[in-house]
């Protein structure tokens, strides 16, 4: 018997007795006087009399570990106030800090509600090691990189007409999944299975504890990063490493019952369709128009390619990205969030849903990851598709290469956590005017900037390549190689003192330095016993000569849509 089916009596579901408070923003469990005690593990308040629900009302405040249980006070009598005013929470930041915006977001979110029965849900989790091919993990403090990867794999009942009979699993569809630091926005980027890329070499985890390095392969599709010769799913996580250059922090891998569990247990999701739908191949039939889809048709929606657009996989991809729209909208709406029934059962299929990588593998951290994605704006959540161009080599098309003219921009976007949407910041356009003041004001010659240049991060060699560009080309005389910084630096710095500021704006416009880059400070001393400004390369220098100016404004693309934003696929 499930969490939910004990404790019922007289056809009671405990969860639909489980009612928010407005007041409080918390769950309370209404019991009338003869109904039993609900089974759902959690701490619990001690009872007050209730005379407005003719019963008695328990309070049921989350309790994770390390955390101290506050007390309770008796409410007041009928006509009188309490003594604590009670602030109400907003219904729209309630719903902000639930919600995430694609499956990753999803799943991560409702984990979030975790609580109500942790051991429980923890006991649903799958995991397994990232081989060394993720970060380690995400940090509440800077930008969060989330691979998501879809599998054709069939398992459970009911997936035996879906996909290859045959098939271990590969990368069918993923997303890379990237948060700004600030949280302010997102970007969802899709990257087609049938990609032609190099598969790097991989060190995995056998499941008898031994590890093994599965050799990579050159020219081949995306998909055979996963499954293919026993890849596991830290090799497509260093595929796309090799791929975009940036490295994801954690990964989630979900097969085709996710989206079918997923879908029922909200009640559903909206789509819109532009034309009638009959495609044998996904066993999708829906007519023109909207139409609310669960189960074994949203399965079947995420699917379709052959009826939709040209045809191909990159038309699939314009359907999931609107799927995953609908999804994160679902999940924000009053229906979801204040359904005590609904809650539930999204934790219950968010655990069993997923198989996450090592450094995710318990409901406290899922839940902390949750509340970081659930701080983001559906409107600010940008879904895009990695640009890509035929198989120039093919004669019937089958495959796409990426395009070399648009890709690296995006790549190069991401990497340096420019938004795809217009946010309105005012303080990150306060942090900006700042910036932007210090490269303002009168310069020194050349000839008189005096700067210690030190690698902190950037290739090796880099530091000598500076020098005999800044001498040589630059008139940038008084200058020297300082050796390699004590830390590694992800950008590029230039720190001087207040009487140096014309001295580093110099070096700043010769070297392509963006105000941010600047940091006022204190001068050090050079090998000669004179005042010196440092510059220490970052992981982001890409040769001397090389402006270092961070673009501020994402690269155009082929497509992109916003979660907010329904759109009709044609």
């Amino acid at each position: 018997m499930d969490a939910q089916g004990r404790g019922r009596a007289d056809n009671i579901d405990p969860a639909d007795q489980w009612v928010l408070n407005p007041n409080t923003g918390e769950y309370e469990l209404r019991l009338t006087p003869s109904a039993p005690q609900s089974s759902v593990p959690g701490p619990r308040r001690p009872a007050s009399p209730d005379s407005s629900a003719g019963g008695t009302r328990q309070t049921v405040s989350p309790e994770l570990p390390g955390q101290r249980r506050r007390r309770t006070e008796p409410e007041p009598p009928a006509g009188r106030r309490s003594r604590r005013p009670v602030k109400k929470k907003s219904k729209a930041k309630k719903a902000l800090l639930w919600t995430g915006g694609s499956m990753a977001f999803v799943l991560v979110a409702v984990s979030a509600a975790g609580y109500l029965y942790i051991k429980h849900l923890n006991d649903n989790i799958t995991s397994v090691s990232d081989d060394g091919a993720s970060t380690g993990g995400f940090s509440k403090d800077k930008a969060i990189n989330l691979l998501i990867i879809g599998t054709d794999k069939r398992t459970g009942s009911g997936n035996e007409g879906y996909g290859d009979a045959g098939s271990v699993g590969h990368a069918d569809t993923t997303i890379l999944l990237h948060i700004s630091k600030d949280r302010s926005n997102a970007t969802a980027l899709s990257i087609p299975r049938d990609l032609i890329v190099d598969v790097p070499d991989c060190q995995t985890e056998q499941s008898d504890g031994t590890e093994k390095v599965i050799a990579g392969t050159e020219n081949v599709r995306f998909n055979t990063s996963l499954g293919q010769d026993g890849r596991t799913a830290s090799c497509t996580v260093r595929t796309v490493t090799a791929l975009t250059g940036i490295q994801a922090d954690n990964f989630m891998v979900a097969d085709f019952n996710a989206v079918k569990t997923l879908t029922d247990a909200v009640g559903g999701v909206e789509v819109c369709l532009a034309k009638d739908i009959d495609d044998s191949d996904s066993h999708l039939k829906l007519s023109k128009g909207t139409h609310n889809i669960s189960g074994e048709t949203a399965l079947a929606f995420v699917r379709t390619r052959h009826s939709v657009g040209f045809g191909g996989d990159l038309s699939r991809i314009q359907l999931q990205q609107q799927f995953l729209s609908a999804l994160m909208r679902k999940l924000s709406s009053n229906s979801t969030l204040t359904s005590p029934t609904k809650l539930l059962k999204l934790a219950e299929v968010g655990t069993k849903a997923l198989t996450v990588d090592s450094q995710l593998d318990s409901i406290g951290k899922l839940k902390d990851l949750g509340l970081e994605l659930g701080k983001l704006n559906p409107k600010n959540l940008t879904f895009t598709t990695i640009p890509v161009l035929d198989n120039p080599a093919e004669k019937v098309k089958a495959t796409v290469v990426l395009n070399e003219t648009k890709a690296p921009a995006v790549f190069q976007a991401i990497r340096d956590d420019v938004s795809f949407t217009a946010v309105k910041k005012k303080q990150a356009q306060a942090s900006k005017d700042a910036a932007a003041a210090r490269l303002e004001g009168s310069k020194s010659a050349a000839s008189a900037v005096r700067v210690r240049i030190l690698n902190g991060g950037a290739p090796a060699g880099s530091a000598q390549e500076t020098l005999s560009w800044l001498q040589n080309q630059e008139g940038v005389l008084k200058s020297e190689n300082a050796g390699n910084a004590d830390a590694a630096l992800s950008k590029t710095t230039l720190e001087y003192a207040p009487d140096q500021a014309d001295q580093a704006r110099e070096l700043a416009s010769l070297m392509g330095l963006s105000g941010s880059a600047m940091k006022p400070g204190k001068s050090v001393i050079n090998s000669q016993g004179l005042p010196a400004i440092t510059l220490t390369l970052g992981k982001d220098f890409q040769g001397a000569g090389v402006s270092l100016t961070t673009p501020t404004k994402a690269p155009d693309v082929d497509s992109k849509t916003t979660a907010d934003k329904v759109t009709c696929a044609k």
